[in-house]
């Protein structure tokens, strides 16, 4: 009477053969995966270093000595001394009107002009004052403010960590108006490293990040504050 053959020790064998590759495949395939993303971490990390080295380089060292003058003047409120130099820039007819973006409510005409009585004149004709809330409100604002006066020229006094995206921001909303970078550098940051201090370290690091922030929300959502600040 014939019999069936199973084969049975050789299917036995194939299986587990068959197991294995597929194990091996999946654990190579895992470990290119894994050091793809190590490799991708990395190459992000070092962009952002090299990119916080070139925020470093771009923020001003010194104040500026202003080889002309502009129609306008904004003063980006929030550090020490910026109120005070854009007075001061009005007064010797670097501009015709100063804008004071980001004031606080208890700031008026005339609390600038007890804080500054030298310059009390300018403070009553030529200064306008705006309470925006960070740095895209006083960009909408300013672009406001200097379309209503016509301006094609503006000199912008902030503090210097805060120039390169006080700037970012003015560009974007104002692309055909010159912008005249007036630096604020405290009295500490001219004497001082910003690199052995643990908190000027983070103020640079966050700036930093504000700005990166910044310039993506511009690629990302270009009309973002076209209605802001009402």
């Amino acid at each position: 009477m014939p019999t069936i053959g199973t084969n049975t020790g050789d299917g036995a064998a194939e299986m587990p053969r068959s197991t294995e590759t597929s194990s091996r495949q999946s654990g190579s395939l895992l470990r290119r995966l894994g050091w793809s993303t190590v490799a991708l971490c990395t190459a992000v990390l070092v962009l952002l270093g090299l990119g916080f080295l070139w925020f470093i380089w771009r923020v001003p060292a010194d104040e500026v000595a202003l080889d002309r003058n502009a129609d306008g003047i904004v003063a980006l409120t929030g550090g020490a001394s910026r109120i005070a130099d854009a007075i001061e820039l009005l007064a010797s007819g670097r501009g015709k009107r100063l804008l004071i973006s980001g004031a606080y409510r208890a700031t008026n005409s005339k609390e600038i002009s007890r804080l500054n009585p030298e310059f009390e004149r300018w403070v009553r004709c030529c200064v306008d004052i705006d309470r925006s809330l960070n740095t895209l409100g006083n960009a909408v604002e300013t672009k406001r403010w200097v379309e209503s006066r016509g301006f094609r020229s503006l000199i912008v006094v902030t503090s210097n960590y805060h120039m390169p995206r006080a700037l970012a921001e003015l560009a974007h909303q104002l692309p055909d108006v010159v912008l005249v970078p007036f630096p604020v550098v405290a009295d500490r940051q001219r004497s001082e490293k910003w690199w052995p201090g643990g908190a000027r370290a983070r103020l640079m690091l966050t700036e930093y990040v504000k700005y990166l922030y910044a310039k993506l929300r511009m690629g990302v959502n270009p009309t973002a504050g076209a209605s802001a600040e009402g």
